[in-house]
């Protein structure tokens, strides 16, 4: 099976060093295996001296010597820059967004020099065309390729992994319908997301086809994959009998799904060929959850809504975080998420599975950052089964990964009772 070469200069490269997420992956690579140790890694971007700054600002007091810690330095738009930092690495971790302006030439690169990647990508459309572009390329040259690294969308992809792997241990078989609710979290979206969704509704006024894909329920399956029983994700309020709760339309959902269903189709359909998954927001019960509920619609439809017009999106910028801005230090550490996974049984007349996922920190950054870390730790070091291709972290990382995030990342994934 092709792999980048043991031997190569560095394990991990760290591309977007100087952005906000960029630092706090770096201030997670130093904490956990410091600068010039048993980690070979570097930090890239396109600016030596603001490279050289956060360099010496995340060093500074650790003892630890600046030219312990390397700098490459590499534009997005220069495809022969991008070749060479491919070439001398294991990985490259990215978080330079939106991905659609900026990623394209990065991932072509790690394709053709059989370098692993990771990124924090939430495009459907762009991943689409990387995937359609460079599979056949990354199968030969080894190279796996990992979108969705973050918040969006490991703890979907890795919370149905888990469950599922749960429920075929007790009943022999896979659960047929899996769903996906937010319980809660506390927190704000990145400015990069927020970026990227903003970029996405512009490919969209102007293309029909970026429409279509994203309402597509299988726009990331592999190709002759790209049906299904599932539909387009819920708009409006619904009541779930499972939890006996009202939900309203999660924001995150039009690129979770997609995950979790690419993520079946590339581990052959572990989880059945018939398996559905939603997603949406737990609201409450009653009166008062419907109401929620519909105020939660109401306002995300008219978000959506307006960063559907061109002029009425391009203001909106003026009001939202952008990318390279985040919340203090104190606000990342008192953040938190909490989602509930609930299983059909996989066979006649067993019980329903339920479990839990959590995060300690801010989903938009303090997880985010951390989820990346691991993902970058795991396909620079962790034996996995699969060779190149465009992988969803379940398909390509599952069970070392779930170590990882539970031992390194502040994650929780356990079974709950169904009252929970």
């Amino acid at each position: 099976m092709p792999s980048p070469d043991e031997n190569r200069e560095f394990e991990i490269v760290l591309f977007g060093a100087t952005g906000f997420t960029g630092r706090l992956v770096a201030e997670c690579l130093i904490e956990r295996h410091g600068a010039g140790a048993d980690l070979r890694w570097a930090l890239a971007g396109r600016s030596q001296a603001k490279l050289e700054r956060v360099r010496r600002e995340l060093l500074a007091g650790t003892g630890i010597a600046e030219d312990a810690l390397p700098i490459l330095v590499a534009d997005g738009d220069d495809a022969p820059a991008l070749d060479g930092l491919a070439r001398r690495t294991k990985v490259v971790c990215t978080t330079v967004g939106p991905y659609a302006k900026h990623g394209s030439k990065l991932v072509a690169a790690c394709v053709r020099n059989g370098t692993h990647a990771c990124d924090l990508t939430g495009e459907v459309p762009w991943m689409r065309r990387m995937i359609d572009a460079h599979s056949v390329e990354a199968e030969a040259s080894g190279a796996r390729i990992v979108h969705t690294c973050g918040f969006d969308s490991i703890p979907s992809d890795l919370g149905v992994f888990f469950l599922q792997r749960e429920v075929e241990a007790r009943d022999g078989l896979p659960s047929p319908h899996v769903r996906g609710r937010v319980k809660g979290f506390s927190g704000a979206a990145s400015g990069g997301t927020i970026a990227s969704m903003l970029n996405m509704l512009d490919e969209a006024e102007h293309d029909p086809a970026v429409r279509r894909l994203l309402v597509d329920p299988y726009a990331l399956n592999p190709e002759g994959r790209r049906d299904g029983p599932d539909s387009r994700d819920a708009l409006t309020p619904l009541h779930d009998d499972a939890f006996d709760q009202w939900t309203a339309p999660f924001v995150m959902a039009g690129i979770n799904t997609r995950v979790v269903r690419r993520t079946n189709a590339l581990l052959g359909d572990r989880y059945g060929t018939s398996f559905r998954y939603d997603e949406s927001m737990l609201t409450g019960p009653g009166i008062g959850g419907w109401l929620k509920a519909a105020a939660t619609t109401g306002g995300l439809g008219a978000v959506m809504g307006l960063g559907a017009i061109g002029p009425l999106r391009r203001s909106l910028t003026r009001f939202l975080p952008a990318p390279g801005d985040g919340p203090s230090e104190e606000q990342r550490m008192a953040g938190w998420f909490d989602l509930r996974f609930h299983a059909e049984p996989g066979r006649s007349g067993a019980a329903p599975l339920r479990a839990q996922v959590t995060g300690d920190r801010d989903p938009g950054y303090g997880s985010t950052s951390r989820m990346l870390t691991e993902s970058a730790l795991c396909l620079a070091r962790d034996p996995l089964a699969v060779g190149g291709g465009f992988f969803t972290p379940a398909s390509a990382m599952g069970e070392p990964l779930l170590k990882r995030l539970e031992e390194h990342a502040g994650l929780s994934f356990q079974v709950i009772p169904l009252e929970d």
